[in-house]
């Protein structure tokens, strides 16, 4: 079986479900080591279904042809002693780390509610602590064993968010705060060969979101409820591509609608479909990659 990324050690965040499982399970499925990090160690801890272990145990399934395979690390990401830890045994128990995905976020649970930034409580600054700063947290470790190794690729998965009202002021200024961040760690990190962008994601269809959408659809953003939504295992197959490429450097810096790049890698979704991109209802990407 083909394996393109066979001998690549990987870290995503945020993977106990949704969007970060989907990418752990094609990243294993195509010969990576994967680390799955989330808070849920037993089904029933979280109101929807899916754990650390049941992912990792999933790679292991996907890999098995290849040689990829899954970890479960339960792992708090505004815990920075925790994620130390984490970098600390990636360190060690394999002596590089190649990808980054930077997938987790708090989604506050009052999001969908249509109130005013100063009707909702400051604790939906988390989606600040584990969302923004985390992504700093994790690239500042992983860059730490990427540059002396002198490659490596951190992908933040991000949004239209950027650019477009979605969800509320604090939703909207940290999807934008990741797409600048990296692309200034992509400048700092050029000479050491280590990529960096932003994957801007449209409606993909989680456990979340299926949940969401079944129960308060009227309370989402409508240019996100039209959209054509993919499967969580899409963005999965266009960060394997990335991955892959070995002209990675010439995005690094840059924000990309997931959708093109699946178009310009010629991916389909795991059914076959084209999913197409929401550009002209939703915004275009702010940054460039570097070198452009």
């Amino acid at each position: 079986m083909d394996a393109p990324l066979a001998g690549k050690v990987a870290l995503v965040t945020g993977a106990s479900r949704g969007i970060g499982k989907g990418i752990a399970l094609v990243l294993a499925e195509q010969g990576a080591r994967v680390y799955v990090t989330g808070r849920t160690v037993n089904e029933g801890d979280y109101y929807l279904p899916g754990t650390v272990g049941s992912t990792a145990a999933e790679c292991d399934a996907r890999g098995l042809q290849c040689g990829g395979s899954g970890v479960a690390v339960a792992c708090d990401h505004g815990d920075d002693a925790a994620v130390a830890a984490l970098f600390e045994r990636i360190a060690r128990d394999e002596g590089r780390l190649d990808i980054l995905v930077n997938n987790a976020f708090a989604l506050s649970d009052d999001l969908l509610e249509p109130k005013g930034f100063w009707e909702k409580p400051l604790s939906n600054l988390e989606m600040w602590d584990v969302g923004v700063k985390s992504n700093y947290v994790a690239a500042w470790h992983a860059a730490k064993i990427m540059a002396p190794q002198g490659s490596g690729l951190i992908v933040a998965i991000s949004g239209f968010a950027a650019t477009t009202y979605t969800y509320g002021v604090i939703f909207g200024t940290s999807k934008t705060a990741v797409g600048r961040m990296t692309r200034d760690m992509a400048v700092e990190l050029a000479p050491h060969n280590v990529a960096a962008l932003t994957m801007w994601q449209g409606l993909t269809l989680t456990e979340k979101a299926v949940d969401n959408m079944a129960k308060m659809a009227e309370k989402m953003t409508t240019s996100i409820t039209t959209m054509t939504g993919s499967s969580v295992e899409h963005p999965g197959r266009v960060v394997a591509a990335l991955a892959a490429d070995p002209e990675i450097m010439k995005r690094s810096g840059g924000e990309f609608i997931t959708t093109e790049l699946a178009m310009e890698y010629d991916l389909t979704d795991i059914d076959g479909s084209v999913i197409p991109s929401a550009r002209a209802a939703r915004g275009e990407p702010i940054w460039q990659p570097i070198g452009v």
